[in-house]
């Protein structure tokens, strides 16, 4: 699904954000991306949307192979992509339906079809009842939700999530958490950008480590445990 193959990002002769990056993401995986900030998460996430290239190197997502894209046909890569952010970046003067459908009317999707697409995301993340609602009603937890129903409403193949619980509290983290675990489980794949190390081990999953712009380690998900 995601194929990253000796990449690195340089942006001058001293700031260096990615060096010599090598790592598959496979369908269907849940991985965990961390490392202290400035270590190169974000600029990771951005090069696999394809909104920077990199200096060297080879990134491939869903078959594309994005250094060498042509810039028509990076809208066709995001169709596949859903991005979650950590300050959910809703639109304060349009309801929540009308954030969560923005992405199809922007395609050319048919009214009723919005309509029906945006009631399916949002009853995923339990805010159906929040259509006509807008973004400074709701509470920070259910912005969040909000924004993940946004990045899902498209049904992407790859959910990019970029620090999504760090403006939440615990509890809030936990429940996010959660629903990404469940929107896994019916076969997107999740890439989740944290520094939240309890949250990681909690959730048991794979997780890519990266220091200084390196990959330091890339720790398996722990084996079930089966009691008998």
């Amino acid at each position: 699904m995601i194929t990253l193959t000796h990449v690195g990002k340089q942006y001058d002769r001293i700031h260096i954000a990615l060096s010599d990056v090598s790592f598959a993401v496979e369908p269907g995986e849940f991985i965990f991306l961390t490392g202290p900030s400035g270590a190169g998460k974000s600029t990771l996430l951005k090069l696999i949307l394809r909104e920077q290239v990199p200096s060297s190197g080879e990134i491939v997502v869903a078959g594309h192979r994005l250094a060498s894209m042509p810039a028509k046909e990076i809208p066709y890569l995001r169709r596949k992509l859903g991005v979650v952010f950590q300050d959910f970046k809703l639109i304060r003067t349009m309801t929540i339906f009308e954030n969560v459908a923005f992405v199809l009317r922007i395609l050319g999707v048919p009214f009723m079809e919005q309509k029906q697409r945006a009631f399916r995301a949002l009853k995923l993340v339990g805010l159906q009842h929040k259509l006509s609602s807008y973004p400074l009603q709701l509470s920070g937890g259910e912005q969040q939700r909000v924004a993940i129903a946004r990045a899902l409403v498209n049904d992407p193949l790859v959910l990019l999530a970029d620090e999504p619980t760090g403006n939440l509290d615990p509890d809030l983290a936990a429940e996010i958490m959660a629903l990404f675990e469940r929107i896994n489980v019916q076969g997107t794949t999740v890439l989740v950008a944290t520094h939240d190390r309890s949250l990681i081990q909690k959730m048991r999953k794979r997780v890519l480590g990266l220091e200084r712009g390196r990959l330091a380690f890339d720790q398996p998900a722990p084996a079930s445990t089966v009691v008998v």
